[in-house]
């Protein structure tokens, strides 16, 4: 007999799962409620046809190596990546902005007092970034591929990045390049483990970089609808799933969605001790975005940062420090923490010919609903005098609106759930086999569950392989 699957949701998650199912022999079928696949991973044109949007995410350290991309070969299906000449820059205030290069001692030659602690820090994972991926990106409560070079991460991830930073450096420039990274938490910077974001985001950066895909990053989710496509899966766009019954027979449905639509779709299949657990699952810190076409690039301070493909745009680490810790009380900072990417100074077929479009979102409370556009525009306008009047177009996005877009997008959070607490390790609940969801043939392959959010597949990659193995095919 054929087994069958369903997936719903057709993020990377649910993608890459439907794509490791067929390539098992798995009768396959994907339901996704957009006209398009791609979930948070996808392009448009909100600011014009002429003009490339990345609705969700823009840059991609984790996609670029993610194992499971590798296998599913998307290159080989088309994908491309386009790489500036730095990852990341962070302006600073009367200074040049640091830089995030892509090679350790380029860096660190911006802060020679802070270059033997940012090489301790650093160097076990940029001489093997492939491993700690890996390691970061397999479910937490298991043994990692790579033990020993876990346990060196997992000493320096514990300490809060506010703590470790003022520790470790002397220099303003090395504390905001790694706190800057270390925000990708989307947490309090005196939160434990914020140090683990800035170890893995600069050592990826400092080795295959930040890169961003050519096209927009929707050419991500048309790779991996190529793939999957060339598997036999039969994708059904525009076909909204309300509850599990309208999917049809199959002894395997896969979920790429958030605890909450877990429970609208099958809550009543659910015991009640797993449904008490879903619905204690929180929420986190949200995005409020703002897209801008400009008649030309950034005009930056220091002009190398319009080389860089990730800008923070915050200041020093005392007011990012601030700025994360008034998010997480619920009020908008006067300064939020801003995070810019620039994919046209690297991809030119994301605007016209002289044109820039320009992706930018600030961390805010979670479904804040408020003037953050207008801050995120004079942060930028701070560090790039003259920014507004190269504005052309410009489209704001709130938290309600990225969660109408996107309900897995809840309240704004872009992450599947929030990261504080025991959520960093145990997505959705306590549990060894995180994607079962208590009922035979039910799984979760999204970013509520390990290893989080992020452009990866790797939720999608661990909760399929979990589905054969249950069914007892050899994996």
């Amino acid at each position: 007999m054929v087994l069958r699957a369903n997936v719903v949701g057709s993020g990377p998650n649910g993608l890459t799962a439907a794509a490791v199912l067929a390539e098992h022999g798995v009768q396959v079928q994907l339901f996704e409620r957009n006209a398009v696949v791609g979930g948070a991973a996808a392009s448009g044109h909100t600011l014009g046809d002429d003009v490339t949007v990345d609705l969700g995410a823009a840059a991609h350290p984790f996609a670029y190596g993610s194992p499971a991309f590798a296998h599913l070969g998307l290159t080989e299906a088309g994908l491309e990546w386009a790489f500036h000449d730095y990852p990341l820059a962070h302006p600073l205030d009367g200074a040049d902005s640091v830089l995030l290069h892509r090679g350790m001692e380029a860096t660190v030659q911006q802060f020679p007092r802070d270059a033997r602690a940012w090489r301790v820090l650093h160097s076990p994972f940029v001489r093997r970034p492939a491993e700690i991926l890996r390691n970061a990106t397999s479910p937490l409560t298991r043994i990692p591929p790579h033990p020993v070079l876990m346990a060196g991460f997992g000493m320096r991830a514990l300490v809060p990045t506010a703590l470790l930073g003022p520790a470790l450096f002397r220099s303003r420039e090395a504390r905001a390049l790694f706190a800057g990274a270390s925000a990708h938490s989307m947490l309090p910077m005196e939160h434990p483990f914020t140090s683990g974001f800035g170890v893995l985001f600069g050592a990826l950066g400092q080795t295959w970089g930040w890169p961003v895909a050519r096209g927009g990053t929707g050419s991500i989710a048309a790779a991996l609808e190529r793939v999957v496509r060339q598997r036999g899966v039969q994708i059904h766009t525009q076909v909204p799933i309300q509850d599990l019954d309208e999917l049809p027979p199959a002894e395997l449905n896969l979920l790429d969605i958030t605890p909450r639509q877990v429970l609208q779709l099958a809550g009543d299949r659910l015991s009640a001790r797993y449904r008490t657990q879903l619905g204690r699952w929180r929420y986190g810190t949200a995005a409020h975005k703002v897209d801008y076409l400009l008649d030309g690039p950034v005009p930056w301070r220091d002009p190398r940062t319009a080389n860089a493909g990730t800008v923070h745009v915050v200041g020093n680490t005392e007011e990012l420090v601030a700025a994360e810790r008034e998010v997480a009380r619920g009020r908008l900072p006067e300064r939020p923490f801003v995070m810019v990417v620039q994919p046209s100074s690297a991809d030119a077929s994301r605007a016209p010919a002289g044109k820039h479009v320009v992706w930018a979102y600030a961390h805010v409370p979670q479904g804040y609903q408020g003037p953050a556009g207008e801050k995120i525009d004079e942060q930028i306008e701070r560090f790039a005098p003259g920014f507004r009047d190269r504005v052309l177009r410009r489209v704001e996005t709130d938290p309600t609106a990225l969660e109408a877009w996107n309900p897995n997008l809840v309240g704004g959070d872009i992450g599947g759930g929030a990261l504080n607490g025991l959520q960093q390790f145990l997505r959705p609940t306590a549990s060894l086999t995180p994607y079962r969801l208590g009922v035979p043939g039910l799984y979760l392959c999204s970013s509520s569950t390990p290893p989080g959010g992020g452009v990866h597949g790797m939720a999608g990659w661990h909760a399929a392989r979990q589905a054969l193995k249950d069914s007892g095919i050899r994996v």
